[in-house]
């Protein structure tokens, strides 16, 4: 097991460790000379870094998506942490433990598995049932749906993210459902399980996270209505109007035409799918928010243009710690100012004399009464 990982980094550390390279760019100092700019990544999170020296040495030893071990130093640049790195190479597969690397639910894949097929099991309506079976059982989509990010970095953007945000929709649905009569839950929780199906394909997982050519073209949505298609074509008696129903669910669930959605919700069900997973996405990339930031001092996250805010740390603006209120280092501290001259005490107004009187008195708009 690789140690340390990112969120156990401390400024002014001397750190050799091991890392997946989430990018890398060749700069030019002002000088002219080159340095490697990189975002380095474990499970915890990711970590901005620099190689200032000897440059030319490593320039061609590793790319994205590659291990590297690195050796250097932590600092503090713009309130986050940053490492100078002093020495890198590029790690072979063999020396790395993949899980050490990538982000993952907190959930047992096979437990969340069994949960979601329970779920199924529980649909009354014979025919979305046996559409969402047809669905499920495909080896591939089984495999895939297991392990895949919900999203590349906006929300459950880990593996085994998008069955954990399904099931989480699913509780939604649920208690939804059951608080407005008019909702056919079986069609909702269809739509649910459905409507990010094609993510499984849009995305690629095996070495960080990204956009597969497929994704890239064409976008989930539309790989998803291709594969719910593809399974339709199997059941010849499913009702043509409830799968248009179906279809329209994962055609309208961004809620919007300029989200990327050709359609917006046109009935209960549409709409109720594109609001809970907006919540649910949402809640979640808060989340994550607070808990991934590398800020070191303050109550607020840096701004995140997904949620068009930042976010309070509100355990940190209740428990302020010590970190909150030290004093400066000794390269920001300023001198200390020289002490106020005395001031003369403050005048009080004279005997009977109103305070409204008394100020008129000082700007010399009235003459004091005579003894």
């Amino acid at each position: 097991m690789k140690s340390p990982y990112v969120n156990e980094l401390k400024p002014n550390q001397l750190v050799e460790t091991s890392f997946l390279v989430q990018s890398k760019e060749i700069r030019q100092k002002k000088g002219g000379e080159l340095y490697l700019s990189l975002f380095l990544a474990d499970r915890t999170g990711e970590l901005d870094a620099k190689m200032w020296d000897n440059v030319s040495d490593v320039l061609n030893e590793f790319e994205r998506d590659d291990f590297v071990k690195v050796k250097g130093i932590i600092q503090v640049f713009h309130n986050k942490p940053q490492m100078t790195i002093h020495k890198v190479r590029r790690m072979d597969e063999s020396e790395v433990q993949f899980s050490d690397y990538f982000p993952s639910s907190k959930r047992d894949a096979g437990e969340m598995w069994s949960e979601l097929r329970g779920i199924v099991a529980a649909v009354s309506n014979p025919h979305l049932k046996g559409l969402l079976e047809a669905v499920l059982d495909d080896e591939d989509i089984a495999r895939r749906y297991r392990l895949a990010p919900a999203a590349k970095q906006i929300h459950h953007a880990f593996l085994g993210g998008l069955i954990e945000h399904v099931l989480s929709l699913c509780g939604l649905a649920k208690s939804a459902a059951a608080h407005y009569p008019n909702i056919d839950y079986d069609l909702l929780i269809t739509g649910v399980i459905l409507h990010d199906l094609g993510k499984i394909y849009e995305l690629n997982y095996e070495r960080g996270f990204s956009y597969s050519n497929e994704g890239q073209l064409i976008g989930h949505i539309s790989i998803g209505m291709r594969m719910v298609g593809e399974k339709l074509r199997a059941l010849p008696d499913f009702p043509p109007l409830v799968r248009s129903l179906v279809e329209h669910m994962i055609l309208s669930h961004h809620g919007k035409l300029e989200f990327g959605s050709p359609k917006v919700p046109q009935f209960p069900e549409a709409l109720l799918l594109h609001y809970l997973d907006d919540l649910d996405s949402k809640m979640e990339a808060m989340r994550a928010q607070i808990e991934n930031d590398r800020q070191l001092e303050g109550c607020f996250t840096t701004y995140n243009s997904a949620l068009e805010r930042a976010a309070l740390k509100k355990d940190r603006y209740l428990n302020p710690g010590p970190a909150a209120n030290a004093a400066p280092t000794t390269a920001d501290a300023k001198p200390a100012a020289a002490p106020p001259a005395l001031a003369a005490p403050p005048r009080q107004p004279a005997a009977g004399n109103s305070l409204m009187a008394e100020k008129m008195l000082q700007a010399g708009l009235l003459r004091p009464k005579a003894n």
